[in-house]
């Protein structure tokens, strides 16, 4: 269960500001929702943002200098990139705009298997192929050992980067990163494209024009897929960028846009983000990276690479299923993995270029920080981990830092190299900090208002396309729906997707869920739900509709602080951790609850447990007592239960079970 914050917008001020803007109310309210509470700060967000100076980042000008010189004197010039799509659209443009100034150019991006920016064996390698300089994009702003051995070896460097530096930067011709210590520059969160797109204004003599009209479509993927902030200077390169996008010339976008099916003229952030930058990104997973970057720079080969890269994105997909399968039969076989506060699972073989989105998936759907370790046959195994906001995944790292080869990241996410047989003591160290949190915070979901039958027209609607693009720190708005009458549950495609008609507000709407059964959303005819969703709009044979997708949506009636407490404390229980003697009484069924849930079950006949929780609370069960009743039930035989989907299903032609001897209960009762 995800808690749940509905926003309210300060009517004050929407009424004050409704006559100084030609917002509608549903975009400014959302506006208003997300603190741009001021006339200025809804031009700051609108106004497309001027580029600063790219002088104005430190050193440009000294890797300007150093750059040109090379230029003039033909000396080899290598672009060093890296293999995600941030470094491979980075290396691109920076490779393009050399080449088309008569450069002697080339580039590196380094395979997966190598590992993330320079290392020793690919600098000894270019300084034989008589390499003079090395310019590196989206990474070199850690590689001190890796910057001596370049000054050691005669050659030049200048870093370009975005990431966080260290204390002791790099010794460099330039070190040009927006977040130096010393750095001057207004805006910071520039991708590592962004930075190399400042590099070619530079050496276009500060002239953002002509760059951008010739690589902003480029600098836009690069950008989305890299999940920076979409404001400021991001806002306006990528808005930009996606009208580039829309009368693109390069043919390996054109083709990629024709696999892919999308027409140039409906081209949006999202697209860009579930579309086309998957593809670039499955080069530097399964492939090479220059499969990407040939697919950029290279008309003749363009529409070869770009299949190409379709069919590595295929094989990424397949690869997920896999891993996530071997995920799910852990589950199964240890159902108890989903009630710790962190959900810690190695595998064998895993490929290190998928377990990193597996994580992410898991994390959504369980609402849980997630830590995935892929061993392989020399006993090291790699992992990536994904947290929830209030879980710092770092921090829990760096707890666990003497038992660990390398580890990286930051609040939400990270990755961890750790042999194998420090792999049982690591999870059990994860478990330690994680028990050590008074509280784990709950994954929540923020709507930006509750929606109303005035916000429900085409018009209103149609006008949060004002806020594109969209992306992070502008996510898609999210809108709370309290009390909506289910009048239609309709099964999609086989039953893999649920579309549901409600009554709401004196309308009538229709939302979608993607990827749910209609058992699985727990939801039925007649039913009173409260939603939270997304709304945009869907055009069909000229004629224009809203259509809502559904992110969560659970039966009205449920106090969440309550439910949110109750979940807690007997996921503690599940743990192993001994309530007190008040909670404990509050937790134990007597012979009459186990029958209510039972009766609640073999009424819907397959359910999930969030849903049975809220039912069983709307009828004045709480949800500990519900979850200690299903788990006595399960054990008693009485009813199986998935853990990987979390549904119940009562068990044909069950014995009669005796409460009183369920380990469950005994545990229970010890500790009243």
């Amino acid at each position: 269960m995800k808690r749940w914050v509905i926003n309210t917008p300060d009517e004050s001020i929407v009424n004050d500001l409704s006559a100084k803007c030609d917002l509608t109310p549903l975009a400014l309210k959302v506006m208003i929702s997300r603190g741009y509470d001021t006339l200025e700060k809804l031009a700051e967000f609108f106004n497309e943002s001027e580029l600063e100076s790219p002088f104005e980042l430190n050193d440009m000008q000294d890797a300007v200098d150093t750059i040109n010189r090379a230029v003039d004197t033909f000396d080899l010039i290598c672009i060093y990139g890296d293999y995600d799509c941030d470094g491979v659209t980075a290396t691109a443009i920076l490779y393009n705009y050399l080449d088309c100034m008569g450069a002697n150019v080339t580039y590196y991006i380094p395979s997966r298997d190598e590992g993330y920016g320079m290392n020793e064996k690919a600098i000894r390698e270019l300084h034989a192929k008589g390499v003079s300089l090395i310019v590196t994009v989206d990474n070199g702003i850690s590689a001190i050992e890796e910057a001596k051995l370049i000054k050691e070896l005669g050659m030049e460097l200048v870093i370009t980067d975005h990431h966080q530096p260290l204390e002791e930067l790099p010794v460099a011709k330039a070190v040009v990163n927006p977040h130096r210590a010393d750095s001057v520059v207004k805006y910071t969160d520039l991708a590592g494209v962004g930075v190399a797109l400042k590099l070619c204004a530079a050496l276009d003599g500060g002239d953002y024009d002509s760059v951008l009209e010739q690589y902003a479509d480029i600098v836009a993927i690069g950008t989305i897929a890299d999940v920076v902030p979409l404001t400021g200077e991001n806002r306006s390169i990528v808005k930009q960028g996606l009208a580039l996008l829309q009368n693109t010339e390069n043919p390996g976008l054109l083709e990629l846009l024709s696999l892919n099916k999308l027409s140039q003229d409906k081209i949006n952030s999202t697209a860009v983000a579930y579309m086309l930058s998957p593809k670039i990104n499955a080069a530097g997973r399964f492939g090479s990276p220059i499969t990407a970057l040939k697919m950029l720079i290279d008309e003749e080969q363009a529409t070869s690479l770009a299949e190409e890269l379709m069919s590595l994105n295929d094989e990424r997909k397949n690869i997920e299923a896999k891993i996530s399968d071997e995920i799910k039969n852990a589950i199964t076989k240890n159902p108890g993995l989903l009630n710790e506060r962190v959900i810690t699972i190695a595998g064998k073989g895993w490929h290190h270029g998928v377990v990193g989105i597996v994580a992410a998936k898991i994390c959504e759907k369980y609402g849980k920080p997630c830590v995935l370790l892929s061993v392989d046959e020399d006993g090291v195994a790699k992992g990536s981990a994904r947290s929830v906001p209030g879980f710092n995944i770092f921090r829990c790292f760096k707890y666990c830092a003497d038992l660990l080869e390398r580890f990286g990241g930051h609040e939400c996410a990270g990755g961890v190299t750790v042999v194998q047989e420090n792999i049982g003591e690591f999870f059990g160290r994860i478990k330690e900090y994680a028990d050590s949190m008074e509280k784990m915070p709950f994954a929540q979901i923020t709507a930006d208002k509750l929606l109303t039958r005035e916000d429900l027209t085409v018009g209103q609607i149609a006008s949060l396309s004002m806020l594109e693009p969209i992306g992070a720190a502008n996510a898609q708005p999210v809108f709370a729906m309290l009390h909506a009458k289910v009048q239609k549950v309709i099964p999609l495609s086989q039953g893999k997707h649920t579309k549901l008609e409600l009554a709401y507000d004196s309308t009538v709407q229709t939302a979608l869920c993607f990827g749910k059964s209609p058992q699985q959303l727990g939801i039925f005819q007649g039913d009173v739900a409260d939603l939270m969703v997304n709304a945009s709009i869907n055009e069909y044979n000229g004629s224009k509709s809203i259509s809502l997708k559904i992110i969560d949506i659970r039966p009205s009636g449920v106090n969440q602080a309550k439910a949110l407490a109750a979940i807690e404390s007997v996921e503690g229980f599940l743990q192993g951790k001994e309530p007190d003697k008040k909670l404990a009484s509050l937790m134990l069924p007597c012979r009459d609850d186990f029958l209510l849930v039972y009766k609640a079950i073999k009424t819907y006949k397959s359910v999930s447990l969030d849903t049975l929780m809220c039912r069983m609370f709307t009828l004045g069960m709480n949800m500990a007592k519900t979850r200690i009743c299903v788990d006595g039930l399960s054990e008693a035989g009485v009813l199986r239960y998935d853990a990987v989907n979390t549904m119940i299903e009562l068990v044909p032609n069950a014995a009669h079970a005796d409460l009183d001897r369920l380990e469950i209960i005994k545990r229970l009762k010890k500790c009243i």
